[in-house]
């Protein structure tokens, strides 16, 4: 007989929350290439600019408080994570963290993607359209 621990129930249950959250947000972005005009690079910056208004006035950390992954991976998490680095640095080095802050918060991020592209890049031939 299988015994389903609360452990289990809350990783369940975690699980669910992220992607009902990282799954409306993807929504969200597909219904804007669907419905408006917009084309999907304009609506990709609108996401992160998004995520760094709602970071900055801290309703974002909230979400990633319910919902873990499903709020950080999207990119208005990429943007809450610079809004929070900004702050943190801001409170620790003053006004030059408005500068140093987004860089150092995410640079690991961003490493990871440009060092993935290069190996893409590298592993597969360009073809002509």
């Amino acid at each position: 007989m299988c015994k389903i621990f609360a452990g289990d129930f809350f990783m369940l249950l975690m699980c669910i929350k992220a992607f009902a959250v990282g799954g409306i947000i993807c929504v969200i972005g597909q219904l804007l290439i669907d419905v408006t005009k917009l084309t999907p690079a304009r609506i990709l910056v609108s996401f992160v600019c998004i995520g760094v208004i709602l970071g900055a006035i801290g309703f974002y950390g909230k979400i990633v408080d319910f919902a873990g992954a499903g709020a950080t991976l999207p990119l208005t998490g990429f943007g809450n994570a610079l809004a929070k680095g900004t702050r943190e640095a801001i409170d620790k080095d003053g006004l030059i963290g408005v500068l140093t802050g987004p860089l150092s918060a995410m640079a690991g991020g961003v490493t990871v993607a440009v060092l993935s592209g290069l190996v893409v890049a590298l592993v597969t031939k360009a073809k002509d359209k």
